[in-house]
């Protein structure tokens, strides 16, 4: 689908406001560790988006709940995109500062283009490949001088990989459903209570009331996090892909750019030569996964 001209500046304001949005879910989330537990931030996080979510769905619009096997497949997907990947990620965030973590969340499609040659058949291109390990190399190289001052660690880099290999796998595994013509709005919604009612047992067993403080530090960064990033930018990125999807995939360039431009401005996060070096090559990755071997075709998912 094209875009018109009369369009063309709703396009351009959809876009920079997802490519601002969405990679601010790591400093909100930064924000919120320093007054709380981090699953205790995601549990808030999830109930919140879920509620505004189905009250919108259900009581608002009038979709119908899901049936039978719907709920199965909205479970396992609600393990995968919020248990998992989000339960990880808060806890990765801990030790890993917001700009790594939102270079991170950049990667997320050439993890997923890299999972799809193993569960969905997709064949293995060298660009893929080349891709890979061009991003590893940036998020490493940003990381790198922040290894010193403990900013970043080992641990905490290696589990933010795995919740991107999470989110990619849940992903994968949503495409590969039939959802019957129930709503992106009731999955969202769903999936987002049943994933967080998933965490709640580790949350309430590694609960200390001492390290919790609901101040309004507290309730910011969880608002935050709900409405604009898991409301807000979601529904930004899929009216994108509606409206293009080839160059949907363009906004996201600019995520890890916002990414460290927002993580500085409030966290204080440094920009150093390291951080510009590690930006440049995750977005060169990011380019090298869109690739095709196919006749030098370039391809925006």
């Amino acid at each position: 689908m094209s875009i018109s001209k009369t369009g063309g500046l709703k396009w351009l304001a959809g876009g920079l406001l997802f490519a601002i949005l969405w990679p601010s879910a790591s400093t909100a989330t930064k924000a919120g560790l320093a007054v709380a537990q981090p699953l205790i931030i995601a549990i808030v996080r999830f109930a919140l988006a879920a509620f505004i979510l189905l009250f919108i769905s259900h009581v608002v619009q009038g979709e119908r709940l899901p049936v039978g096997s719907e709920w199965k497949q909205i479970a396992i997907y609600g393990l995968l995109n919020i248990t998992f990947y989000l339960g990880c990620y808060v806890i990765a965030m801990q030790t890993v500062t917001a700009g790594i973590g939102a270079l991170a969340v950049a990667t997320n499609p050439v993890f997923i283009s890299f999972l799809s040659v193993f569960f969905l058949k997709e064949k293995m291109k060298w660009p893929l490949i080349l891709s890979l390990m061009v991003c590893a190399i940036g998020v490493t190289c940003a990381a790198w001088p922040l290894f010193s001052n403990a900013s970043v660690t080992a641990n905490g880099l290696l589990l933010l990989l795995f919740s991107m290999m999470c989110y990619s796998a849940a992903a994968i595994y949503f495409s590969s459903k039939q959802w019957n013509g129930i709503s992106l709005l009731t999955i969202n919604g769903w999936q987002t209570f049943l994933g967080g009612l998933f965490l709640l047992p580790a949350a309430m067993i590694s609960y200390k009331q001492e390290q919790n403080h609901f101040t309004i530090a507290f309730w910011l960064s969880v608002t935050w996090l709900a409405i604009p990033v898991s409301i807000i930018a979601v529904q930004l990125w899929l009216w994108l892909l509606s409206v293009n999807p080839v160059r949907a995939g363009l906004w996201l360039f600019l995520c890890p750019l916002f990414g460290f431009l927002i993580a500085a401005w409030w966290m204080k996060d440094v920009i150093s030569i390291y951080t510009i070096v590690g930006v440049v090559l995750v977005v060169a990755g990011l380019q090298l996964s869109k690739i095709s071997t196919k006749k030098d075709e370039i391809v925006f998912d």
